[in-house]
């Protein structure tokens, strides 16, 4: 089973700006809208899914339940980061690159087991739907990527106000393939998207940490920033 993400697909939702631009006091924490939208997942074709050990629990969506058997190929009754992977791919049918499945798996697998059951699949499934909707509303050329402008406004309405600079670092970092010198760099996919956002957000957090005094300005030792860089997904 293929889930597609980051297609182009009928009107963009407004995505209402919740996170504060960091200034001395602290930043609520921006949460995407939920919206559902993408590719109806089921499988290449609307493949039926196999039932995972034991039946779905007491109240789980039928048709969640469908889903996760799916991605769960070894039928464990748990979905690893290889069936993650395996599962998820962009609007240009490419897979999501492996940190950002990491990544999702690190903040859903709540019980550290190193693989993801069906309650935290559901949170996983909202979470994936919340940021497509946010994709969607700044994908303003309906290219299926986003680019440096796009990333720019998307990062201004969620409160990060960076300079040019760092939006062009993170643009060439995130971009989904090498630059070309004599081009514009290439867009981010919907993954890359994903993980640039929450990269920026937890570097932001980690810094307005140590700014106790809110000026923008922090002293740190060597140990301190590698605990921070390090800690970023």
């Amino acid at each position: 089973m293929s889930i597609r993400y980051g297609a182009p697909h009928g009107a963009p939702q407004r995505y209402p700006s919740q996170a504060s631009q960091y200034r001395p006091s602290p930043a609520p924490q921006q949460r995407p809208v939920s919206t559902q939208y993408g590719a109806a997942p089921g499988g290449y074709y609307g493949q039926q899914a196999y039932g995972a050990p034991g039946g779905p629990p007491p109240g789980a969506d039928p048709q969640l339940w469908q889903w996760f058997s799916a991605v769960d190929t070894d039928r464990s009754g748990a979905i690893s980061v290889t069936e993650l992977q395996a599962a998820l791919v962009n609007g240009n049918w490419t897979k999501f690159d492996l940190d950002t499945v990491k990544m999702l798996m690190s903040i859903f697998d709540t019980d550290r087991s190193g693989t993801i059951g069906f309650n935290e699949f559901a949170g996983l499934w909202k979470y994936i739907q919340d940021w497509q909707n946010v994709f969607r509303h700044f994908d303003r050329d309906r290219s299926g990527s986003i680019d440096g402008a796009e990333l720019a406004e998307a990062l201004r309405s969620f409160g990060y106000n960076l300079s040019p600079t760092l939006l062009s670092l993170l643009e060439q970092k995130y971009a989904s393939g090498p630059s070309d010198r004599y081009g514009p760099p290439p867009g981010i996919t919907f993954d890359r998207f994903v993980r640039a956002c929450v990269v920026v957000k937890t570097l932001t957090e980690a810094f307005q940490r140590v700014d106790t005094d809110r000026d923008g300005w922090v002293q740190m030792n060597y140990e301190q920033f590698m605990q921070i860089i390090l800690s970023a997904p």
